[in-house]
């Protein structure tokens, strides 16, 4: 599959002949700044939690693409209190079908409110199914045992996971946690944005070798195979 990387949590993947875009967080990051948020084609976008930092361009990209938007019952209702009418919501626990395949949503371990201050629900993560591979992005979340039970319902590709310590999963972490889900492919995020989640990249790259896992640490506004 096709990922595109657009800074901190922010990625696309293309299956089965959709743009699936995760946690749109792309005019307030510096580091983000050569993305033309405009141009970011989207089917579909999936938001983890109600963090600024997930979800400040989901309006924007949702009224340019006509995107059906999915997060959890609380930021359903907020979504559609802001004029998003294509949302969807979903819980952990429960999974949908739609014409890409299926999404499954799971618990993070992370909390979750708006910029207001007000309740964002439970924290997510979301496995999908496609005809063109499978994989799971874990949303902001500490290491859980929770994470075990993923193969026990899907076989996956690849992981997307936060690696940038202090909010959320570090290094040996999300390595612990590639274990659990049986992957050796992943997609390195949330990390470098803020001052107090810069990484040493070389280190994280030679820990995940060590650990015979391969990280992948995208370039800003580029696109790989994975």
């Amino acid at each position: 599959m096709k990922i595109t990387y657009y800074g901190h949590s922010c990625f696309s993947v293309y299956a089965n002949g959709k743009h699936l875009l995760f946690d749109p967080f792309i005019t307030p990051n510096e580091l983000a700044k050569e993305v033309n948020v405009d141009a970011i084609k989207a089917d579909y976008i999936f938001i983890s939690h109600a963090h600024y930092d997930h979800i400040l361009d989901v309006e924007r990209i949702a009224k340019n693409t006509g995107a059906k938007v999915l997060g959890n019952f609380e930021i359903y209702n907020w979504l559609l209190k802001n004029g998003i009418e294509n949302a969807h919501p979903i819980n952990p626990g429960g999974k949908f079908d739609f014409d890409f395949g299926t999404v499954k949503c799971v618990v993070a371990q992370h909390p979750s409110s708006f910029i207001d201050g007000s309740y964002g629900g439970i924290a997510c993560g979301f496995v999908l199914t496609t005809s063109d591979g499978n994989f799971y992005y874990s949303g902001d979340t500490a290491l859980t045992l929770d994470m075990q039970l993923i193969p026990k319902f899907t076989k996956l590709d690849f992981a997307v996971f936060p690696i940038g310590d202090g909010l959320t999963m570090g290094i040996e972490e999300a390595i612990e946690a590639s274990k659990l889900v049986g992957v050796n492919k992943i997609l390195g995020v949330h990390y470098d944005t803020f001052g107090f989640i810069v990484m040493d990249h070389q280190k994280a790259l030679d820990a995940f070798k060590n650990a015979s896992l391969q990280l992948f640490l995208t370039k800003i506004n580029s696109t790989i195979d994975i």
